[in-house]
């Protein structure tokens, strides 16, 4: 049992749960236990959707320094935007309303790599221009106008089991293919063997350019599930549907304890630094804390939780 512990210990990602963990304690503690339940509800419906560019933004970083993909924003509102207005509020069309959606979305992922290898564009500025251009162009095509998503859409965005959302399973299904793909396909080993050394990749035979290629049109895919299924959960498509997720997918990825030098991806940590996120907001606003106070005290949490982590000892 202590060796056990012992080696969960050492786990990054052990630490977000146990933050996560100690702040809704915190919170119950201070309501006198009411709510305890509805506000795990409430953490697992809105933090999945973090949890899906997390995992996006995850394997982006995991591909070495310099590696972000500051674009997941613009992408989100585009894939929701192209999604409402193909659907139409028509159920019949849901189907071809997420092809596009989605096809959008990884076109997003290919121009955002094109900017990078044949512009030489270093990927922080190549995604964030980029961004700029896709917020234009889902502007441009949704003009403003918030349309309702299709009544199957709506429902499975907010339907629950058991008190689980659906959404929670689905993306929990995703998150054991991610993991699965970094452990057991020549694709997920080659992202992590880019992130260590890409140089050293190279000479052993791996095509560091098509596994970038894929992580980030990986990552703009990700981004168009979420943008598809939150316009699902938020009544339809909005032009700031995805502002609030750039640091938030960021700070999920670092607090997680995936190594922002590359080369190692930390799929559990997810989940528990994005249930710590909202949690930490949820219990913040309990307390009655001002805004500056949330802001000051939300930095100083994420800090305390990351150096507590440590992550693992290099080799």
């Amino acid at each position: 049992m202590n060796a056990m512990l012992q080696r969960l210990r050492h786990k990054p990602w052990v630490w977000s749960f146990a933050a996560a963990l100690a702040v809704w304690l915190l919170t119950i503690a201070y309501t006198g236990g009411q709510g305890a339940s509805a506000i795990l509800t409430a953490a697992l419906s809105f933090a999945t959707f973090t949890i899906i560019v997390g995992l996006g933004q995850m394997m982006v970083i995991t591909t070495g320094p310099g590696n972000v993909d500051l674009s997941i924003p613009a992408t989100i509102t585009l894939s929701g935007v192209v999604a409402m207005k193909v659907m139409d509020e028509q159920s019949a069309r849901l189907i071809l309303g997420i092809v596009a959606a989605l096809g959008a979305a990884t076109l997003v992922g290919m121009f955002n790599y094109a900017l990078i290898r044949l512009l030489r564009i270093p990927p922080i500025i190549a995604t964030l221009s980029s961004s700029f251009l896709i917020l234009s162009t889902a502007i441009s095509y949704g003009r403003g106008i918030r349309i309702k998503p299709p009544a199957p859409l709506a429902e499975f965005a907010t339907t629950r089991i058991m008190g689980v959302p659906l959404v929670a399973i689905l993306v929990l299904a995703i998150s054991a293919v991610i993991a699965l793909i970094l452990a057991r396909t020549v694709y997920g080993r080659s992202v992590l063997a880019v992130g260590q050394n890409m140089r050293a990749a190279w000479l052993a035979g791996m095509n560091v350019d098509a596994t970038r290629f894929a992580t980030y049109v990986l990552s703009a895919f990700m981004a168009g599930i979420c943008g598809i299924v939150l316009s699902g959960f938020s009544g339809g498509a909005a032009l700031n549907m995805g502002e609030e997720f750039l640091l938030a997918s960021i700070a999920t990825v670092v607090i997680g304890g995936t190594s922002v030098a590359g080369g190692r991806a930390n799929v559990p940590g997810i989940w528990g630094a994005a249930l710590f996120m909202y949690l930490m907001v949820t219990m913040l606003n309990t307390f009655g804390a001002s805004a500056g106070i949330r802001l000051i005290l939300t930095g100083v949490m994420i800090i305390g939780v990351i150096v507590i982590a440590g992550g693992e000892e290099q080799r």
